[in-house]
């Protein structure tokens, strides 16, 4: 949403976002069976006696596993000791990140969360740097698991193998995930579960909770009717969430999908921006989280084929719906072009909505019209019938099927339609 005190301004929305042993993994009790656990691979020394693989110096993934899969444990059952003995021998600061992901990690209402080895990224004589897939589910939230790409780096102490570190001396980067937040607070809703480690999650919660049935008013209850809302303080780590490449500097919140473990559809997120956020009025907040709703309803952040400028007008649409406003105020900036005689000849392309574009919050508050102009002609449920028409067949099939106009008149229709309400 553009920045603003008093004009709520659109937002962006495609910013693309069981516990148990992994492996051959053994599940051992208290602290020092994680560090001392062993696998079943052993050689043997010249003299006879049996020497452990980490010993040896060669890795052993069976080990690993076993270290990794009791982490799990440590969080499942609570046991901050045990899981920070996994790492009771790596640097001071990596242990105190660890403290306080195992900390954020207890605090989130996990239906399973584990650690499996994808590879091996690299070896030298003392270190393995391992690929893990993280897998983790938001119960009564998620369908299905969740998966991130974390990297750790293992080496050889006291005849096992423990964890040292993370990738970053290889030059490796960890997916993002709210667990890397400040300590975490966690705020259940009616039908929102807000994370994060900034202020105002409570208030974030209830504008969710009251958008909700706002949203299922117009789309229907063909939906979860619940929705996860990471709010980090810190601006990278939430452009982060949202994706790669992603920036959420000037954007108050966004629709994104975290990807799912195997082939599933993945799990729809809004991530808030706070320093862009707080800035808004009361209306301002209202507006852009019904609409980062509305994606989530509509799938609109997964939503490849339906015009952009309908994903986004039928989103403000919704956003704006419950609120009162008119569309001199809430259209500022496209009120002045026209006032200007500067009027728009074509309905707003993808280019328009992306964040260096010149016109972004003109572009959205043209399709913010533009659905607006068919739900006072046609009726809210038939720009409903046109957004899901548009998911499937051609944006010219679906005016035609829908409306009964070419594009070439639509887009007249929208122009007149601006004109009478922005003058």
């Amino acid at each position: 949403m553009e920045d603003g005190p008093a004009e709520p301004g659109p937002v962006t929305r495609r910013r693309v976002l069981a516990l148990g042993a992994g492996g051959a993994a053994v599940l051992l009790a208290g602290g020092a069976g994680l560090l001392g656990a062993r696998s079943g691979g052993e050689t043997s020394g010249a003299s006879g006696t049996r020497t452990s693989r980490a010993a040896a110096g060669t890795f052993d993934p069976e080990a690993a596993a076993t270290v990794l899969a009791n982490r799990a444990r440590a969080v499942r059952d609570g046991d901050r000791l045990g899981f920070l003995a996994t790492v009771g021998d790596a640097p001071a600061a990596f242990q105190d990140a660890q403290s306080r992901m195992y900390d954020n990690l207890r605090k989130l209402p996990l239906d399973g969360w584990q650690e499996r080895i994808v590879n091996t990224q690299a070896m030298d004589e003392e270190n393995a740097v391992l690929r893990l897939e993280v897998r983790y589910r938001l119960q009564g939230f998620d369908k299905g698991q969740v998966a991130r790409t974390r990297y750790l780096t293992l080496a050889p102490h006291g005849g096992a193998w423990t964890i040292a570190g993370d990738g970053t001396s290889r030059g490796l980067t960890d997916d993002a995930a709210i667990w890397d937040a400040g300590p975490l607070t966690v705020v259940r809703g009616r039908a929102s579960l807000v994370i994060g480690d900034a202020g105002g999650l409570d208030g974030i919660a209830d504008r969710l909770d009251a958008a909700v049935p706002v949203v299922t008013g117009v789309v229907g209850k063909g939906w979860a009717q619940r929705v996860v809302a990471l709010v980090p303080a810190d601006a990278a780590l939430a452009s982060a969430l949202a994706g790669p490449g992603q920036s959420l500097g000037e954007i108050a919140a966004l629709a994104t999908v975290a990807p799912s473990a195997g082939s599933g559809r993945g799990e729809d997120r809004v991530v808030v921006s706070p320093g862009t956020f707080g800035r808004l009025n009361e209306l301002g907040r209202k507006v852009v989280l019904t609409h980062e709703l509305t994606h989530v309803a509509t799938g609109g952040a997964r939503d490849r084929r339906t015009p952009l400028w309908l994903i986004e007008g039928f989103a403000d649409y919704v956003g704006y719906r419950s609120v009162k406003i008119s569309a001199r105020s809430a259209a500022g900036e496209l009120r002045r072009e026209v006032a200007a005689g500067r009027l728009p000849s074509a309905l707003p392309a993808a280019a328009a909505f992306s964040g260096g574009s010149p016109r972004l919050s003109q572009a959205y508050q043209e399709a913010w019209l533009a659905c607006r102009m068919v739900a006072d002609r046609y009726g809210e449920a038939t720009l409903l019938r046109l957004y899901r028409a548009a998911g499937r067949v051609p944006e010219a099939t679906a005016l035609r099927d829908v409306l009964g106009l070419t594009r070439e008149r639509f887009t007249g229709m929208w122009r007149d339609y601006m004109k009478k309400e922005l003058r």
